[in-house]
């Protein structure tokens, strides 16, 4: 019996004594990883990159944070990295697919940008290898416009805290990369080939399908009316569109097509026709409604 006591009362000590692991104590890293992507055209660009702030320092041209004329890896940490799922051309040069390390070397008039095969350089850039680079080129920094709107009013304020990568300036094929901090910010201009995919897209499914389908007729359509292509073939592939299916928006797409055609007839019937669709969509789609209106509207106008 004492000994049955006994191993019960050790067992219990046993419950009673706290756990003890390896884990280390997870606290805020002082520049924490931030992850930005953005689809530009049709392909997927990608940024790593950790963020310090500025913390009162002047950042660029300060031999002890972002000196002028020496390599920096944009960033805190670990070396900036930017991915493409497709080729794109970069300010010009042409990238293959790919993921590549992120390097800038700041100056006070003129920035390098370079994208290097290396993820691994991160603070040594010294040991950096030129022979690695897959593009190089030049751009112009510029005072944050945050700063230039508050006048310069008060000290730190428009000012960018952390350092910030960004895609602005978006448009189908291209988008820009802005590295902005404090006061300074630089640019570079990432451009999607879009038209080759596209129209091989639209050769495969609708110019060799015998059968193709209404959705991708009217993409087609849209496709060459956005960008300026053979208008003809935009109002065929649309007509053949609404004939197996009736859209009230490609309707109306079809009459846009026949306004820039100066089928001014034309274009009032498919609008007139888009706009009864609309109203009779559910709910009533008074948007629509109105821009076939104004599009009628314009018509009766360019035939005065």
């Amino acid at each position: 019996m004492k000994a049955l006591l006994s191993l019960t009362a050790g067992l219990a000590l046993l419950v009673a004594v706290p756990q003890t692991t390896n884990a280390q104590i997870a606290t805020p890293a002082a520049s924490p990883k931030s992850v930005v992507q953005q689809r530009v055209g049709l392909t997927d660009v990608t940024i790593t990159y950790s963020r310090p702030s500025a913390k009162g320092r002047k950042i660029f041209g300060d031999k002890d944070v972002v000196p002028y004329g020496q390599r920096w890896r944009t960033g805190a940490n670990q070396t900036t990295s930017i991915k493409f799922s497709d080729d794109v051309t970069v300010e010009g040069k042409k990238v293959p697919a790919g993921e590549y390390g992120l390097y800038t070397i700041p100056g006070k008039t003129e920035w390098t940008v370079v994208l290097n095969k290396s993820l691994k350089q991160g603070a040594d850039v010294a040991g950096f290898k030129d022979d690695q680079d897959v593009a190089r080129f030049t751009i112009k920094p510029y005072v944050v416009p945050s700063y230039v709107a508050q006048n310069v009013a008060a000290k730190n304020q428009g000012k960018i805290e952390t350092f910030t990568i960004s895609f602005t300036d978006l448009t189908p094929a291209t988008a820009n990369v802005a590295m902005e901090w404090e006061l300074t910010g630089a640019k570079f201009k990432v451009t999607s080939e879009v038209d080759t995919k596209v129209m091989a897209q639209i050769d495969e499914k609708v110019v060799k399908n015998a059968t193709p389908s209404a959705n991708d007729l009217a993409a087609a359509a849209v496709y060459y009316y956005d960008n300026n292509k053979d208008l003809k073939q935009a109002l065929a592939w649309m007509q053949k569109a609404n004939e197996k299916d009736p859209k009230f928006w490609n309707v109306h797409t079809e009459a846009k097509i026949r306004m820039k055609m100066k089928d001014y007839k034309g274009a009032t019937a498919a609008a007139e026709q888009s706009k009864k669709l609309a109203l009779a969509s559910t709910p009533p789609n008074t948007d629509y409604a109105k821009m076939n209106d104004d599009l009628v509207a314009e018509a009766k106008k360019t035939t005065k």
